[in-house]
């Protein structure tokens, strides 16, 4: 264990290290995750010390000084230091449990054995699988497609490695400026349930639109911009070389290292607290605000259209979370009573469905702090509504959720999104978007004349 802490410092990213220095495994060579929950400070400092000194990949929190007594602590720990993690606990007796016992194991278990790009899109498109970067850019042309009335796919910008990113916009034509509803998903790679429900979310509005009268009603006034995969580089990296991988592709110290976490690199107090400076940690937050393409091309855009944008939502997994801001203090926004309300209506809503149990509140109180989130940076531009999802589950699956809990995922979290949707449309738009004609108007001043007479 010594020879591997000193040497390790080198190394740019643990796992790279590990398979250089491991050639074999005591026992069975699989990952796994732990779920710890320490009971006194001697035991969260052992825990701190480990983590830090082995770069562990920490599921819950996401840095090792927010590992707090009495809190759950989920830690993904490679295979050739599973021995050796759990006879460090056993020493220092902190009791753990095996909550993944094989990541691997479940990692193939959720991604499709027969992938093919040929499939007839949207029709025969399968939403209650993963897809891979480029069955859902198929997937957007086709949905623009099949309804042009409604969608319009548009240009947001570039990433790292030069692909293009797309939103999809949902709007029925009007004469009059409506406001804006901002989705997105996949900022972090590994979170592949987040594509996922955004896939989900346009399937269900364009299916239901002309049915469903709350949906009908809302869209009368407000527009749908969709953005189904943030971080397409690390979307399309986590298919093809590392499914945990969870940052961008940018790369760091003459490409010895890669990738920032774009949920750390918007302008919102960045860098203050909840982040490292360490190119190889999870949550590096790039060399400045908006240092990264991904994160300059939402901003500027958002930016541009700030005075129309009523609500800014970004899905994420796992944890079962409603966030609102903020997370780099726990000062709260002037609106945060109504933020509270609106967001325990949305998981009240969620929870009908299957009884999963969300859980509400600011990010800094409820989850931990950090700083340069796109929730809290929109909040900050004057974006009134901004809320953080957190899919499913608390842990059993983590990041990797099986394609069996797609399809119930969604449609809790579905009822949740359109739950605030419909409040931001009832109060910025009271008694709807109700088109008076002539018989109608002719109706109301009948009653209203009969009214009148009556209390008389």
């Amino acid at each position: 264990m010594e020879l591997v802490l000193t040497l390790f410092s080198c190394s740019s990213h643990p796992y790279d290290f590990y398979k250089l220095i491991f050639t074999s495994c005591h026992g069975p060579c699989r990952d796994q995750v732990l779920h710890i929950v320490p009971e006194t400070f001697q035991q969260v400092q052992h825990l701190q010390h480990l983590c830090s000194t082995l770069l562990l990949d920490l599921w819950k929190p996401l840095l090792p000084e927010d590992i707090w007594a009495g809190e759950d602590l989920h830690i993904r720990v490679p295979a050739p230091l599973v021995q050796d993690v759990k006879d460090s606990l056993d020493q220092h007796m902190i009791p753990y449990k095996v909550l993944i016992p094989d990541v691997q194991e479940l990692v193939d278990q959720s991604t499709p054995r027969e992938r093919s790009s040929h499939r007839q899109v949207p029709e025969g498109y399968v939403y209650t699988q993963y897809h891979p970067m480029e069955e859902i850019y198929q997937w957007m042309t086709q949905i623009q497609k099949s309804n042009s009335e409604l969608v319009t796919q548009h240009y947001l910008g570039k990433t790292i490695e030069n692909r293009t990113m797309y939103y999809l916009k949902i709007s029925q034509p009007s004469d009059r400026t409506k406001k804006i509803i901002w989705m997105d998903c996949g900022i972090h790679a590994r979170e592949w349930i987040s594509p996922a429900f955004c896939q989900w979310f346009v399937k269900e509005i364009l299916q239901n639109y002309k049915s469903d009268p709350k949906i009908s009603r809302f869209l009368q006034n407000l527009d749908l911009y969709v953005l189904p995969v943030l971080n397409i580089d690390g979307y399309i990296y986590s298919w093809e070389k590392d499914r945990l991988w969870r940052k961008n592709r940018s790369p760091h110290m003459n490409g010895t290292c890669y990738g920032t976490d774009l949920n750390r690199n918007f302008n919102s107090s960045w860098g203050s607290i909840g982040v490292s400076y360490n190119c190889s940690s999870e949550i590096f937050c790039g060399s400045g605000p908006e240092s990264e393409p991904e994160t300059r091309a939402v901003a500027q855009f958002i930016e541009r259209k700030k005075s129309d944008i009523l609500c800014y939502l970004t899905v994420h997994s796992y944890g079962q979370y409603i966030l609102t801001p903020y997370g780099s203090t726990t000062k709260p926004p002037s609106n945060s009573e109504e933020l509270m309300y609106v967001a325990e209506k949305a998981a009240a809503a969620l929870m009908g469905k299957y009884g999963t149990s969300y859980e509400v509140g600011p990010t800094s109180l409820i989850l931990y702090k950090n700083s340069g989130s796109s929730r809290d940076w929109a909040h900050m531009i004057g974006i009134p509504f901004s809320y953080t999802f957190e899919l499913r589950d608390k842990g059993t699956h983590g990041f990797v959720l099986p394609h069996d809990q797609i399809q119930p995922t969604c449609e809790e979290t579905m009822l949740a999104v359109t739950t605030i949707i419909d409040y931001i449309d009832q109060k910025y738009f009271p008694g709807g978007a109700v088109m008076l004609t002539s018989s109608s108007l002719g109706l109301s001043l009948c009653l209203s004349v009969v009214l009148t007479w009556t209390v008389s």
